[in-house]
């Protein structure tokens, strides 16, 4: 009986293929990311000419089908995506932005993190009798809000705090402003005072909120104050809301709306002690945001 070895009938793993090399029959080689087998031995033939090798596999296009990406993959941070045609890459984009879909038919891309609420100005201002919150001010918005937050004041020659719209960044003190708020007082022994109600009719100013005139180091005051489509060249409407603490037990607060009645653009607005008169406003930020349209 016939002996069979079978060492000589299986395959025969060759590695990459040597053109030097003496190939046998079921021997194994790859190339060029194929795999061929050897049907007649020989040395020297490349593995492509069909006389001496049986291709087995076949390597896919590179970059296209996930079959080599570091040809398409170059930098770190990049990312894979499918063009039109292929496997394609998209490099990283700059600090701080995200992926973003275009639609369907379209290719990602990187862009800026959007949001409807942008705050446009964060200041610590110094010291001083009047402060103008200027410049801000864009197509960009139809509302913005600006907070006072920490003021104080000092010397003041009333309690109150008064605003005036900046027109081309200076103070408006035309006697075109109207104004209404209430205001409500609380303390350990008084107890809750009902709304007491202010309204000015022409002045030459608006009252948005008390300030605290005392030299107490934790007495502040807060403000927020709402301005709706200031560059219209129409009546400027606003709206007002504080909250004061005298550092020693007592607390108010005011709220109310106003407006100036003119077609002036508005720039931005200034703030003082009360109707503009003496004294020092301390603050500790303002901070000013953006609604869009």
């Amino acid at each position: 009986m016939a002996t069979i070895n079978l060492g000589s009938i299986k395959f025969k793993w060759q590695g990459a293929y040597a053109g030097g090399t003496a190939y046998t029959v079921d021997d194994v080689v790859s190339y060029n990311g194929s795999s061929y087998i050897c049907i007649l031995a020989s040395t020297g033939n490349l593995p492509t000419n069909a006389t001496y090798w049986e291709q087995m596999s076949s390597a896919g296009t590179n970059g296209t089908d996930g079959t080599d990406l570091t040809t398409t993959l170059t930098t770190q941070g990049d990312i894979v995506y499918r063009d039109a045609s292929g496997l394609a890459r998209l490099g990283a984009g700059t600090s701080g932005q995200v992926l973003q879909t275009n639609g369907t038919g379209a290719n990602p891309s990187w862009g800026t993190l959007s949001s409807d609420y942008v705050l446009l100005s964060s200041t610590t201002p110094s010291d001083a009798n009047t402060m103008s919150i200027d410049g801000h001010f864009t197509s960009d918005y139809d509302v913005y809000k600006i907070y006072v937050i920490g003021a104080c004041g000092r010397s003041m020659s009333g309690n109150r705090l008064s605003v005036r719209f900046n027109v081309s960044g200076t103070a408006a003190s035309s006697n075109d402003y109207t104004f209404v708020a209430a205001n409500f007082y609380q303390n350990s022994s008084t107890g809750f005072a009902p709304a007491m109600w202010t309204n000015a009719w022409q002045q030459t100013y608006m009252d948005v909120g008390y300030v605290t005139n005392a030299t107490n180091s934790i007495a502040r005051s807060d403000f927020e104050f709402t301005i709706y489509r200031p560059l219209d060249g129409n009546i400027t409407n606003f709206q007002f809301d504080s909250m004061s603490w005298d550092g020693t037990g007592s607390f108010g607060k005011y709220n109310g709306a106003g407006n100036r009645q003119s077609t002036d653009v508005i720039s931005g607005i200034s703030i003082a002690p009360y109707q503009f008169g003496s004294g020092t406003l301390e603050v500790d930020n303002i901070l000013v945001y953006g609604l869009k349209k």
